[in-house]
């Protein structure tokens, strides 16, 4: 089995991932108005992110974040469990993405939906992708940071 799946020239770990959710994502997932997204490349402090919106949401009440898991919360659209929660979920909604721009539901282009976009010094990336990565079976371990260096480069890290 192949540590990605590949997506239009785009390499998605393929734990985790499905080709048929990244197809349908595009056309079919429908962003509403009330819905809030937040659109990060990995490892740029997404989770961090995630419960401090989460915090103002519930102004400042933490009794929501430490009872109900992260990815409860602010499902990831492109996994096939985040995407059916997303679909079946009412009211609004907070989205987590990793997704480029470019393949992001077209439905949130013409919707009043509010998106967070983080932009994370990419030195900053590759240093937390390398020491993240190395210590799970997301991906084949990347043995040395020059190794890891190579991939990131190659945009399949």
């Amino acid at each position: 089995m192949s540590d990605y799946h590949w997506f239009e020239g785009i390499a998605f770990p393929a734990l985790g991932y499905e080709k048929e959710i990244l197809e349908e994502i595009g056309d079919k997932f429908v962003v509403r108005d009330e819905d809030t997204v937040i659109l990060t490349y990995p490892k740029s402090g997404t989770n961090w992110l995630i419960e401090i919106v989460c915090l103002i949401q519930t102004k400042g009440n933490p009794k929501w974040i430490q009872s109900v898991p992260v990815w409860e919360r602010s499902p990831w659209v492109e996994t096939p469990i985040g995407y059916q929660m997303l679909v079946n979920q009412e009211g609004p909604r907070l989205i987590s993405s990793h997704l480029p721009f470019h393949l992001f539901p077209k439905s949130f282009f013409s919707s009043k939906a509010k998106m967070i976009y983080v932009i994370r010094n990419p030195r900053d990336v590759l240093v937390s992708g390398y020491f993240f990565f190395h210590k799970t079976n997301l991906i084949k371990n990347p043995e040395s940071l020059m190794n890891y260096f190579e991939w990131f480069l190659k945009g399949n890290e």
